[in-house]
């Protein structure tokens, strides 16, 4: 069986399973946010180990929430895989196995021939983006480098960051997948 994720939100069939650890909350209730406004699904359940968990039947990739704690907040969730509005909005559900990898026979690059290059997207193109740093791909193979290091990849707020200040550990940076053309446009 393959690893899946215990913290945050966890899509599994037909619903998402709500994993929170908050050992010293009294309380945590999740909230879905809609077009419609927020709609309160209900409290989680505290286990001895500080966690709190909920099993919700219904929702799935794509659908936005966010927790409330001790009567607090709303807050985006510490374990989200994905912030679309950014560090402070709501949290969206995602499922990674739905993600069809196509690598299965890459072997890797041998330890003595890897040349590494850190990569700040932010930076890297005028654009900003994953999908113009791919475009320029070819030029780093062609300065014989053989892997790439994302910097940073996790989400965090504002435009720009080298890596040292993320936020949101599990959820990628958004805002390099945006299509935007240029990256002051956030």
């Amino acid at each position: 069986m393959p690893w899946q994720a215990r913290l945050g939100a966890v899509h599994r069939g037909s619903g998402t399973h709500f994993c929170v650890w908050a050992p010293e909350a009294t309380s945590v209730e999740v909230i879905r946010e809609g077009t419609s406004g927020a709609v309160d699904i209900g409290p989680l359940t505290k286990s001895a180990d500080g966690c709190f968990t909920r099993a919700e039947a219904g929702l799935r990739p794509g659908d936005l929430y966010r927790y409330r704690v001790d009567g607090r907040g709303p807050f985006p969730d510490p374990a989200s895989r994905f912030q679309p509005h950014g560090v402070h909005g709501p949290s969206q559900i995602v499922d990674p196995s739905s993600f069809a990898w196509t690598d299965s026979l890459w072997a890797g690059v041998a330890v003595d021939r890897l040349i590494l290059y850190e990569l700040h997207v932010v930076t890297f193109t005028p654009e900003g983006t994953f999908d113009s740093a791919r475009r320029k791909l070819p030029q780093l193979r062609d300065l014989a480098v053989t892997a790439v290091q994302l910097m940073p990849v996790a989400d965090f707020p504002g435009m720009r960051n080298w890596g040292y200040d993320c936020v949101a550990m599990f959820a990628r940076q958004a805002l390099w997948n945006s299509g935007r053309s240029s990256a002051t446009d956030r």
